[in-house]
């Protein structure tokens, strides 16, 4: 049953020789990987406002100037990620340029950041949607929180299934996200410049007011700075790209760029022009939609389905990039190797899998609540770009290419923004981003220890050469073989026979209890009789568990069995039932014993399974 639904979920198996199959092409790449990006569109000259809205109505035109610093900057960071997917064409980011250049400490810092800030990527785009779709069908507003948790589900679903199809499945809405937004801008430009929508904006450019300060612009500032998140996640992805990878991926950087720039000053000179003020019932996009359209006809609701839709499948981006550093991560020791194995639709499905669990505690922890996500998604982007941005800077110093010094000066305007906005957040915005000094410590705690294990574990797995003549190994003199015998069955039996056929010395042992000793007295007899030259053993309980006597027998036979030099393999004859839902009919002792037994020394352990035939 479960085999039948996951092949309805995700599809057949693909074999891995379709590797090449599910590569990228530049407009698949733009679909799947700037989603997140272009979706910033919705909600990043709401941020802006939404912050010069305390200052007063007559702050409302500073969300021009701010705009345009912000597309600066947008550019600045562009131009170094396209310099590093050139430079990293095997994909890990800012990640790869912090290992680099700054060392391993500072690049777990960058990955740290970028894993958590995907799991943010999701849960805020997830919660994002649901806003949206609650603007428009108001009666799910109590249900914010379950909406934004189903759209996580289905988008794991949808990428469990592989690139390929996650790409055309996107395509949808997000190209018609592109193609409503652009409508709207150019008619709202149109009905701007002709006069047919007046100018209603709440303050004309250079108004002063009293509460304009550097910290209150720099406040505005990196509210905006949130549409920059997502712009790293194609140079994470370099390996996704069809070949030639490091020139697609740095065209479609260039295109998501171009787009998120023209529609950012597009929308937000279109809420300057008609006034837009944010408020708690309809999102500053929808209110630009009612105005440009002339209120709530098809084309207003056009726009808002076209935004709901570009808001969840933003969270893609996500799942796109996080398999990726995880594997890169996970490559370099500070990541468990599982998540480098492909699964059936040769994606790193078990990548996908922990992002959506983050991704779902995350918005269930913050109540679906952007405005608490956004400044703390917006801190995990930051400190990645300043990171990257300054190791290209070592990186053009070190090897001195052609331009270099322009290249690097490129590199260090974006890491001075970049870091600027880091200690704007943490100065103005401590509130919603404190987590992240609780948060990124833990993380690099788990990458440690993740790594020192895996180097212990090369280091005692290591074989070892004795003046390069040979290598120590252990010569056993002969094997024991203690099969657990709790009734006297045909799977007994045959188990007793097998340990024959692996052994030179067999002892059979059976756990006792006191409520029926004539029982236990003719197993034992039977046992006897079938198998004379076995000895068995019958340990007396008092108690109801088996683990205990067993393992302490085991124990027992271990120690004298390391004087005469033999091996000890503990013998678990088990049967197995013909239907999988059989299995909760019968009690799991095998299992108990296994894990009980795993952690001893110089045993092994083998199942001997009987398989029923009805």
């Amino acid at each position: 049953m479960f085999l039948a639904l996951k092949r309805l979920v995700i599809g057949k198996p693909l074999k891995t020789l379709d590797e090449s199959s599910q590569s990228l092409s530049k407009g698949k790449a733009l679909a799947l990987l700037s989603s997140d990006a272009l979706s910033s569109v919705a909600y990043g000259t709401e941020s802006i406002t939404a912050v010069l809205l305390t200052g007063g109505i007559a702050a409302l035109w500073l969300q021009l100037p701010i705009a345009l610093l912000v597309v600066v900057l947008l550019t600045a960071i562009v131009l170094s990620y396209r310099q590093i997917i050139h430079a990293y064409p095997s994909g890990g980011g800012a990640y790869a340029v912090a290992s680099e250049n700054w060392g391993s400490k500072v690049g777990l810092v960058a990955g740290g950041s970028l894993l958590v800030d995907y799991m943010l990527t999701v849960a805020v785009s997830a919660s994002a949607a649901a806003d949206a779709m609650t603007a428009a069908i108001p009666a799910l507003l109590p249900y914010a929180v379950p909406v934004s948790l189903v759209i996580i589900i289905l988008l794991t679903a949808m990428n469990l299934r592989g690139l390929r199809e996650s790409a055309n499945f996107l395509m949808v809405p997000v190209y018609f996200f592109i193609v409503v937004m652009a409508l709207t801008i150019l008619w709202g430009l149109y009905q701007a410049l002709s006069g047919q929508i007046p100018y209603h904006a709440a303050a004309r450019i250079g108004t002063d007011f009293s509460g304009l300060t550097i910290v209150f612009f720099l406040r505005a500032f990196s509210s905006g700075s949130s549409s920059l998140t997502g712009v790293e996640a194609i140079s994470n992805a370099v390996p996704n790209f069809k070949a030639p990878k490091e020139k697609h991926a740095a065209s479609t950087l260039a295109m998501m760029a171009v787009i998120l720039a023209a529609f950012f000053m597009g929308i937000t000179f279109l809420s300057y022009w008609y006034g837009i003020r944010p408020n708690a019932h309809s999102t500053v996009l929808s209110q630009i939609a009612a105005t440009t359209f002339g209120g709530h006809n098809l084309f207003f609701y056009l726009v808002q389905l076209a935004t709901a839709m570009i808001l969840a499948v933003a969270a893609n981006t996500g799942f796109s990039a996080f398999p990726v550093l995880a594997v890169n991560l996970a490559k370099d020791k500070y990541l468990p190797h599982l998540y480098m194995d492909r699964g059936d639709r040769l994606g790193y499905s078990n990548g996908i899998l922990s992002l959506s669990v983050g991704a779902m505690i995350l918005t269930i922890i913050f109540h679906g609540s952007t405005d608490n996500l956004i400044p703390l998604y917006t801190v995990g982007v930051f400190v990645p770009f300043t990171l990257s941005q300054s190791g290209m800077m070592i990186h053009w110093y070190r090897h001195r290419p052609r331009f270099w010094i322009g290249k690097a000066s490129i590199n260090a305007v974006g890491a001075f923004i970049s870091a600027g906005l880091v200690i704007i957040l943490f100065t103005t915005r401590f509130s919603h981003v404190w987590p992240y000094v609780i948060l990124m410590p833990i993380v690099l705690t788990i990458f440690f220890k993740i790594r020192k294990h895996y180097e212990s574990i090369a280091h005692q797995l290591r074989l070892q050469y004795v003046n390069d003549t040979g290598k120590i190994r252990h010569e056993y003199d002969g094997a024991t073989a203690i099969v657990l015998v709790s009734n006297l069955t045909r799977v007994t039996a045959e188990a007793v026979d097998y340990a024959q056929s692996i052994a030179t010395k067999v002892v059979a042992m059976h756990v006792s209890f006191d409520m029926n000793p004539a029982k236990e007295a003719k197993i034992e007899a039977r046992f006897k009789e079938d198998f004379p030259d076995v000895r068995y053993v019958d340990v007396h309980t008092s108690y109801r568990s088996i683990v205990k006597p067993i393992v302490g027998f085991v124990t027992k036979v271990s120690r004298q069995s390391e004087k005469i030099n033999h091996s000890v393999t503990v013998v678990i004859p088990q049967f197995v039932p013909k239907k999988p839902w059989q299995n909760i009919l019968h009690n799991q002792s095998s299992l108990r014993l296994r894990t009980a037994l795993s952690t001893m020394d110089n045993i092994s352990i083998s199942t001997y399974y009987y398989h029923l035939s009805e």
